[in-house]
């Protein structure tokens, strides 16, 4: 199954109707399943292709695909960014972020779980994240 048509998958499982911008949107961002895109960018490419959509429109969608994970949302000094969702198979990952080209790769290993749970015990985890900062192999060699 093509990613579009996982994601819109779990649009109808949620109830959320399919309309072109929603599919537009999922199709633009499953180009950014190993990088994350400014919010803003993907405003202005659905602004070209939609020029009456709102901005709430916007990022009504993007809030609700994060909700339902089908994207990934970062905080960055420069604003938010997304990325569609790596692995729909295993929601609970993390990633490594290479500071220069951007790529993100997945983590596969979580290495909070055993630390939460000595830490803090007793507590109920709801969530976390874990992301690497560094150089990938790719650049390093371009160094």
């Amino acid at each position: 199954m093509t990613l579009v048509k996982e994601a819109i998958s779990i649009l109808k499982e949620h109830n959320l109707k399919i309309t072109k911008q929603r599919q537009a949107l999922l199709e633009y961002l499953s180009n950014y399943q190993h990088r994350y895109v400014d919010i803003t960018q993907v405003d202005k490419y659905m602004h070209t292709l939609f020029p009456g959509m709102s901005h709430n429109t916007i990022y009504r969608n993007i809030k609700d695909f994060d909700n339902l994970g089908i994207i990934e949302t970062q905080e960055k000094p420069s604003g938010a960014c997304v990325k569609y969702q790596c692995d729909f198979g295993n929601l609970h990952h993390h990633h490594f972020i290479c500071e220069k080209c951007g790529k993100v790769e997945e983590i596969n290993l979580c290495p909070l779980n055993d630390l939460l749970q000595t830490q803090l015990p007793g507590y109920q985890i709801d969530g976390h994240r874990f992301e690497v900062y560094g150089v990938c192999d790719k650049c390093r060699k371009n160094s």
